[in-house]
């Protein structure tokens, strides 16, 4: 099924940080609104984030995709956090214009997630009720632990956490165990051989587009029982 052409929009960050690029995907019957970060290494149109906001379109949800500052210069090294922080704000802020009547959730792909909820950790994020993380980066790869974490008790949001069970980038052990302590606030949905990509291997007997669909259907279901 084909969704809504995105729309490009320019979101002002500062005016020592100038405008960053954003995407638009807005289905007529919207009934909910997800403001989609990009992770580390690939910006709003990596493959992933136009497959997601795309099936999320063809049920009613709306995304706001955007691009950190380094991504608009090319660079290959993300921003120091507080500018991270600061592009995530002005993207929910963007978003709360595009949609006033709508609920607001945000979050993203891997770093793009974590920086989110660094954001509402730190203050509030203005009209967002839930965080959705696709891919949490708990821990560098090889360097197990959970102090990437620590923020999200003072998150006081719902949080969505979909993690594949070959996550380099977070083993599900210490995945489960990071849920467990943010107690009723926290919802983990674990992707069976999914790795940090949520590429699974062959031998698993399903396909990517079974993947894409389980994640689909996890996030759209949390949403409208949880935030909507």
């Amino acid at each position: 099924m084909t969704g809504p052409a995105a729309r490009e929009i320019e979101i002002d960050v500062s005016e020592r940080i100038g405008a960053v690029p954003g995407l638009v995907t807005a289905p007529m019957d919207a009934w909910a609104v997800y403001v989609f970060a990009h992770g580390a290494g690939a910006g709003m149109r990596h493959a992933f984030i136009e497959a997601v906001a795309g099936m999320l379109a063809g049920e009613g949800v709306a995304t706001l995709r955007y691009e950190f500052p380094y991504m608009r210069s090319k660079g290959r090294r993300p921003d120091p956090p507080a500018v991270l922080e600061q592009t995530v704000r002005a993207a929910v802020e963007a978003a709360g214009r595009e949609w006033p009547a709508l609920p607001v959730v945000a979050g993203g792909k891997s770093m793009g997630g974590r920086m989110t909820s660094q954001a509402a950790a730190g203050e509030p994020l203005p009209g967002v009720r839930g965080l959705v993380f696709l891919g949490f980066p708990l821990h560098a790869p090889g360097r197990d632990g959970t102090k990437r974490a620590g923020h999200l008790s003072d998150v006081a949001l719902p949080m969505l956490f979909v993690q594949g069970t070959r996550d380099t980038l977070a083993r599900i052990d210490l995945m489960r165990e990071v849920a467990a302590s943010l107690g009723a606030r926290a919802t983990l949905h674990v992707v069976d051989g999914g790795d940090h990509s949520f590429h699974v291997l062959k031998r698993s007997g399903r396909s990517e587009s079974d993947v894409m669909q389980e994640i689909r259907d996890t996030v759209v279901s949390w949403i409208r029982n949880r935030i909507a």
